[in-house]
């Protein structure tokens, strides 16, 4: 018989057709590292053995179990060989997640925490102080970021019919001070009335034109609320101000700080 030991290592499956169902749990070994029982580099040794039983179909299924029981070792360290190339570099080293947030869950966090703030009436970070020739003022008892939530100009949220009759039946009584304020909203005019007196500090800040405050609206649950932010950094125990934006002649000559 022809010696075929350098013939080609691999053997295909129509070569090796003589094998019966007792295969299949070896095939399943070789299924975890993703290579064909038929397809792996058998050893010389393997080789020729094979080679001299090809002829006895019956007695393969032995001999690939030799080589099953004897050789695997070196028929798996060559199986890694041929699967090493398909490696991630994850199967490695382990995916390193970033733990900092986007801008979009940095968004829903500060919305959340300023809803909280609202729905609560928490109002922290100022304090009143009286002011000769001001009246009531209010500063910063801590130090506040640009674009960070201050304080909500609370009051009862109108139409704008209803805030009209309102300001009539304020204008009546010289006394009565005027806190409303008219705002656009979805296309709709509003007036947030904070003329009643409260404990709420958002209706006591003064006036100015360069202020270190602006106002915004917020959304909670579909219903717009005032809000007052830091346009600038604030220090600890500056005035917190903001600009009315009313600039009729009417207003400016009732009260003449309105210009500055």
């Amino acid at each position: 018989m022809t010696n075929q030991s350098n013939a080609n290592p691999l053997y295909t499956q129509a070569e090796l057709s003589g094998c019966d169902s007792r295969l299949c749990s070896h095939r399943k070994s070789y299924a975890v590292h993703n290579v064909s029982p038929f397809q792996v580099a058998l050893s010389p040794r393997l080789r020729s053995a094979m080679t001299r039983w090809r002829s006895r179909e019956d007695a393969l299924p032995c001999v690939v179990r030799r080589m099953m029981s004897r050789g695997w070792e070196k028929v798996h360290i060559r199986a890694q060989g041929k699967t090493s190339q398909n490696r991630k570099v994850t199967d490695f080293f382990p995916i390193r997640r970033s733990s900092r947030k986007s801008k979009t869950e940095l968004k829903c966090e500060q919305k959340n925490l300023i809803d909280h703030l609202i729905t609560n009436g928490i109002e922290e970070g100022m304090q009143v102080q009286h002011m000769e020739g001001k009246g009531r003022a209010v500063f910063a008892a801590r130090r506040f970021r640009k674009g960070e939530y201050v304080v909500e100009y609370h009051g009862d949220l109108l139409e704008m019919a209803d805030a009209k009759k309102r300001e009539a039946e304020y204008a009546q009584n010289p006394e009565t001070g005027c806190y409303m304020y008219y705002f656009q909203y979805l296309c709709k005019a509003y007036c947030v009335d904070a003329t009643k007196e409260t404990n709420r500090l958002g209706r006591l800040i003064n006036h100015s034109k360069s202020g270190n405050l602006q106002t915004k609206l917020h959304d909670v649950d579909g219903a717009p609320h005032l809000i007052l932010v830091a346009s600038r950094d604030i220090d600890e125990g500056e005035e917190l101000l903001y600009d009315y934006g009313d600039r009729s002649k009417a207003s400016i000559a009732a009260h003449p700080w309105l210009k500055h």
